[in-house]
């Protein structure tokens, strides 16, 4: 699944993770399906009116306005370019097109595997909210479950909940929690767990923020401040900055990206809770409009429930009939 497996799984636990996405996926399948069929509904062909209503099935569906058009566009030239084009074809080439468009983000194997004896670092961004702290916990008890030594950063200290709730994750999955009081600066909790985590020789370390939006400027200046402390312990460090995003708040969803994209470099996306609502098409948007790829996907609230991300696979289950 995916370009590298983070998650060490047996066949049957990919097979379990594929009946769990269609699940996880079927409100957002069934309001697409049902539109797909009624703009459909007595054409032979794909012309001109199935492709104005697809356009407005894409939108309504969370794709967004900007990657609508792209994605007509691509339909658009293939019709020119073949003549003709059965509606019975649109299904396949429409997955065909978005499967593409979002295996375009992808930046190369991520393995989660640091060099020298250093371990590999993820900051972790997000609005409070949007299950930041149990996406840290969830990827932290899997990477334990796959022999992995996890350390976990409670720098959000602005809110004495998170720092508890990382604190019972990292009970749970058996990870290492490096906290410091409610109100200590997030850059020194940072370099705490950094510095810990290498003296014990910890393969991965999860750094939680604060998910404040109020201020950028402030946003900025500390998750600049983080990452510079850390850079002086683990010298590229973070080798990622992972964005969570709650799925379920669509277009809200688009506009947080947006802020914490100016406000620091995002090398990665999770997109939460895609479970409850038919807003799945954010996936595709976020990805296009921000070049940066989905690395996980939450479908329901169990700790197998955050699965890493394959284009593909996603698109085929979003437009299967």
């Amino acid at each position: 699944m995916g370009l590298f497996s983070i998650f060490k799984r047996s066949e049957k636990q990919e097979m379990s993770e594929a009946t769990d996405l269609e699940k996880g996926l079927s409100k957002s399948k069934e309001s697409i399906f049902s539109k797909l069929s009624r703009a459909v509904a007595g054409k032979s062909k794909v012309d001109q009116d199935v492709l104005d209503s697809l356009e407005e099935i894409l939108i309504t569906s969370d794709v967004g306005v900007d990657t609508t058009i792209k994605i007509i566009e691509r339909i658009e030239q293939r019709v020119a370019r073949d003549k003709y084009m059965s509606t019975e074809e649109l299904d396949a080439i429409l997955r065909s097109e978005i499967s593409t468009m979002l295996l375009e983000k992808e930046n190369g194997k991520v393995e989660y595997a640091g060099k020298d004896g250093m371990p590999y670092v993820v900051m972790v961004v997000g609005v409070n909210g949007v299950g930041k702290t149990t996406t840290i916990g969830k990827i932290a008890s899997r990477l334990s479950a796959s022999g992995k030594k996890v350390f976990l950063g409670a720098a959000d200290t602005f809110r004495a909940a998170a720092i508890d709730q990382l604190c019972v994750w990292g009970e749970r999955s058996g990870a290492t929690v490096i906290k410091q009081n409610m109100g200590s600066d997030p850059a020194s909790v940072a370099f705490d767990t950094l510095r810990s985590a290498v003296a014990h020789k910890a393969d991965i370390v999860l750094i939680d923020t604060a998910g404040r939006l109020h201020n950028k400027i402030g946003l900025m200046n500390e998750l600049t401040k983080i990452r510079d402390v850390m850079s002086k312990v683990v010298p590229d460090a973070p080798h990622e900055v992972l964005l969570v995003l709650d799925g379920s708040t669509g277009q809200n969803a688009v506009e947080q990206a947006r802020q914490f994209t100016e406000a620091t470099k995002v090398t990665a996306l999770a997109v939460t809770k895609l479970d409850g609502t038919a807003k799945g098409g954010v996936v595709i948007g976020i990805s296009d409009r921000f070049s940066v790829p989905v690395r996980f996907i939450g479908v329901g609230e169990g700790i197998d429930h955050l699965q890493e991300f394959d284009a593909k696979l996603f698109v085929d289950t979003l437009f299967k009939k």
